[in-house]
C-alpha cells in the first residue's frame, strides 16, 4: 500500500528563486506529519505542490495514491486542504458554504443534507451557521475553513498555518478538532512556524530551512539529540564578552537574541552552582539567569545557526 504522502526531489522555481530545493518527504498513515519552519521558508509553496495548485519544477510526488501532475483530478478528489489564505464569500452564511461545497464535490442531496450540520456542530459552528461569514471572528473563519475541507471525508488533510492569527483558546481548539480527527483515522500534513503546535501535534516533523529540509524525526528524539540544556544569561553590553568567555568554560555556544550569552551546558543542571561562582569571581553581574531543557527552537537552531523568527527564549 502506497503512503498518503510521498515527494522525491521536489523543487520550485519562481525565475532565478528558487523556493523549494530539493525535497524528499513521506508521511505513513494515521500520522500527524507537521512542516516547521519560518515565513519564506517554502512551506506553502511545498504544500501547494502535493495540493496540485502549483506543479513542481523538478521531483515527483504522489498524494493518496496519485502522481500529482498526471493525477491531479484523483488527488483533489482524495485530500482536503485549508490553505492560510483561502478565500471565503463574506457575504455567504456558513450552511451555504457548506452546501456549495458539497454540490461541487458532487455528493447526494441527501448527504448534503446531513454532512452540513454535522460538520458545523463538529467545529462548534451550529450556533452561528445562519450567520453571513463577514460577521465571524478569525478563530471561527478558521473552523469554517477546517469545515469546508472535511466536506467529502477526505483521507488526508492538509493544513496550511491554521491557526495564525488566532488568539490562544481559539488555537487550543482547533488542536483539539485536529486530534480528533487523526483519532478517527484521518492522516494530517500540517505547515506551522508555532515551535508548540508542532510539539504538541506532530508525531513526526521536518524542518525546513531555505526551501531544504534540515532535520526531520519526532520531536523527541530530535529534542535529545541537542544534547544538553540551553543557558541564557542576560548580561549588560560591556560584560557581554568577559560572560561569554567565562561561559564558554562549560559549554559550546547556543545561537541567542541579541543582548545574551547562551551555551549548551554540559552536565545540565548540576553545573548552576558553578557557572554561578564562575560568572561571581570574573565580577559579572546578570539581570537574568536561565536553564530550559531541549527544545524545537535549539534543534531549528542547532541545524541553521540561528533562532526560530518570533520563537520565545
Amino acid at each position: 500500500m502506497s503512503r498518503p504522502v510521498e515527494a522525491t526531489g521536489l523543487v520550485k522555481r519562481f525565475g532565478e528563486l528558487t523556493a523549494v530545493d530539493g525535497i524528499d518527504l513521506h508521511v505513513d498513515h494515521g500520522e500527524i506529519f507537521a512542516f516547521l519552519g519560518p515565513n519564506g521558508a517554502g512551506k506553502s509553496t511545498t504544500v501547494r505542490m502535493l495540493v496540485t495548485l502549483l506543479q513542481p519544477t523538478e521531483g515527483s510526488a504522489r498524494v493518496a495514491g496519485f502522481d500529482v501532475v498526471e493525477h491531479a483530478g484523483e488527488v483533489r478528489q482524495a485530500i482536503g486542504v485549508a490553505l492560510q489564505d483561502a478565500a471565503i464569500d463574506p457575504m455567504m452564511t456558513g450552511n451555504e458554504l457548506l452546501q456549495l461545497q458539497s454540490v461541487l464535490h458532487g455528493l447526494p442531496r441527501s448527504v448534503i443534507r446531513r454532512r452540513g450540520p454535522e460538520l458545523l456542530e463538529r467545529v462548534g459552528l451550529t450556533a452561528a451557521a445562519d450567520r453571513r461569514v463577514g460577521t465571524y471572528s478569525g478563530g471561527m473563519r478558521r473552523r469554517l475553513d477546517l469545515a469546508l475541507s472535511l466536506v467529502h471525508e477526505p483521507s488526508v488533510l492538509f493544513l496550511d498555518e491554521p491557526t495564525t492569527g488566532l488568539d490562544p483558546t481559539s488555537r487550543q481548539s482547533l488542536w483539539e478538532e485536529v486530534r480528533r480527527l487523526n483519532d478517527d483515522g484521518t492522516t494530517v500534513f500540517l505547515t506551522t512556524q508555532y515551535l508548540e503546535e508542532a510539539d504538541q501535534l506532530a508525531g513526526r516533523l521536518a524542518i525546513i530551512d531555505g526551501g531544504a529540509i534540515v532535520r526531520e524525526g519526532a520531536p523527541g528524539p530530535l529534542k535529545a539529540a541537542v544534547g544538553s540544556p540551553t543557558l541564557r544569561l542576560d548580561v549588560a553590553a560591556e560584560q557581554r564578552d568577559a560572560a561569554h568567555e567565562v561561559l564558554g568554560q562549560f559549554g559550546p555556544d547556543r545561537p541567542c537574541r541579541e543582548g545574551r550569552v547562551a551555551i549548551g551546558l554540559d552536565g545540565g543542571s548540576s553545573r548552576m552552582a558553578d557557572v554561578v561562582r564562575a560568572l561571581d569571581e570574573a565580577s559579572i553581574a546578570f539581570a537574568h539567569l536561565e536553564l530550559d531543557a531541549p527544545s524545537l527552537d535549539d534543534v531549528f537552531a542547532d541545524a541553521t545557526g540561528r533562532r526560530l523568527e518570533g520563537a520565545l527564549e
